[in-house]
């Protein structure tokens, strides 16, 4: 009766015979719920670590990635220089070798010339020798 009275004004006893304002299954449900919302709370705290270590992991590997990029490109550039200065290189060797042939067929003219000279010289000797 006394326990009625007191559970109409809002008051209760729980199970140590404590006097509690709520009533012992809603608290109960209360302690329930906030155990909830630690384990809940937990596991978000848990799950933006992880969320964490793996955007540190994904900007390390964009950074690597991008290092990687760099070093590539930089390998692809030096490629065009290296075929641009064979390229440039082919074409002095090219001239060079246009230049001797030239100088060869030079040469091969005026030792013909002299050829025909030292001839020309070689017969007059002969006709002054037998001229005597």
């Amino acid at each position: 009766m006394a326990q009625a009275a007191l559970g109409a004004a809002g008051l209760h006893f729980d199970e140590l015979n404590k006097l509690r304002v709520l009533e012992p299954e809603v608290a109960a449900q209360t302690a329930q719920l906030r155990e909830q919302c630690r384990a809940f709370v937990d596991k978000t705290a848990e799950f933006q670590n992880i969320v964490g270590s793996l955007i540190e992991l994904v900007d390390q590997l964009a950074k690597a990635v991008e290092s990687e990029k760099m070093k590539a490109i930089g390998a692809r550039n030096l490629l065009k220089l290296i075929a641009k200065q064979r390229e440039a290189q082919e074409q002095q060797l090219q001239a060079l070798i246009a230049e001797k042939k030239m100088q060869l067929e030079r040469y091969r003219i005026e030792y013909e010339t002299l050829c025909k000279i030292e001839a020309d010289q070689n017969e007059f000797i002969d006709q002054f020798i037998f001229q005597k």
